[in-house]
């Protein structure tokens, strides 16, 4: 791309061009731009030059469009339509959307909260491309370069005030373990859970938490090891094998297919902790319609899994 070519084209030399192709004639594009025939053919001297081409020649009935403005004319139309579509962003329809947007979320919430989600999408806006990036730091950086559209992920005790937040749901924590293991038929205590290896969940952007959340506490911490991974499905089997424990949401149980053969203890009182976990855009998003669009669509599925769970329970 020839950036300096291009900043010294007038854009309306291309629409001038357009009309005269649909014209024929010099005199009527002049009508439909509202401009004197002296001015047009002041225009479209300009054209010739930046194409070094004749464009149009003479006949009696009106101008002829020469090889070379004719083989401009099968781009012309598409490109002109281009240009509009970015400026018109109030006619905004997720139904033709057809862009892509990144979300940064965790497997462990994405395993809950995307299925509905893209059932939702996949109704309203079956061209749209949603990328979800599952390990991701620095987020706050990343939204406000534009490497992040939106990121769920746990609160933090402050944002900056060019960040929008919105709050979307809390989950108590439990302690994963397969059917038999040991922990399973004794009173927890935090002593005993960390005589335990432990399987830790990969968080986004650890150190910035509130006081490092739930880290502050030393919940993860364990006398016997730890395995970190992002990926719930191979925490989920792990478990199955080993003594390992899991400690993660508690709203993770209510998928028994995932959580087969594997049972969710009440932690220990001195290590009862929620989890708050909200949703997060920088303002360079906030007059984009479609940001504004699947920032609402987020929000309203999980109040629509939340109703859900409290009717169920």
């Amino acid at each position: 791309m020839n950036l300096n070519r291009l900043a010294r084209i007038d854009l309306n030399l291309l629409v001038s061009l357009h009309i005269l192709l649909e014209e024929g004639s010099v005199s009527r594009a002049a009508d439909r731009l509202s401009i004197t025939q002296p001015a047009m053919s002041k225009t479209l001297g300009r054209l010739r030059e930046t194409f070094d081409d004749p464009l149009f020649v003479r006949s009696k009935r009106g101008i002829q469009p020469t090889p070379r403005a004719l083989s401009l004319a099968a781009d012309l139309k598409s490109l002109l339509g281009q240009v509009d579509a970015l400026l018109d962003a109030g006619d905004f329809s997720p139904a033709a959307y057809r862009g892509e947007i990144t979300l940064a979320i965790s497997e462990y919430v994405g395993f809950t909260l995307l299925p509905p989600l893209s059932a939702r999408l996949q109704s309203s806006a079956p061209r749209l491309r949603l990328r979800t990036i599952t390990r991701a730091e620095r987020q706050l950086d990343q939204l406000a370069k534009g490497e992040l559209d939106l990121a769920i992920q746990i609160h933090r005790e402050e944002y900056p005030p060019e960040y929008t937040v919105a709050p979307l749901a809390a989950s108590p924590l439990a302690i994963f373990v397969r059917q038999e293991h040991p922990l399973v038929e004794q009173t927890l205590t935090s002593e005993l859970v960390r005589q335990y290896p432990q399987v830790a969940l990969y968080v986004a952007d650890r150190e910035e938490l509130i006081g490092g959340q739930v880290l502050a506490r030393g919940l993860f911490e364990s006398d016997r090891g730890t395995l970190e991974t992002s990926h719930l499905l191979t925490a989920f089997e792990v478990l199955r094998e080993t003594d390992y424990l899991l400690i993660c949401p508690a709203y993770l149980a209510r998928n028994e297919g995932a959580t087969r053969d594997i049972v969710a203890l009440t932690l220990p009182l001195d290590l009862t902790f929620s989890v708050q976990y909200s949703l997060i855009a920088h303002k360079r998003t906030e007059n984009s319609p479609v940001h504004q669009w699947l920032w609402h669509e987020i929000i309203e599925t999980v109040q629509a899994m939340r109703f859900r769970t409290v009717h169920r329970g």
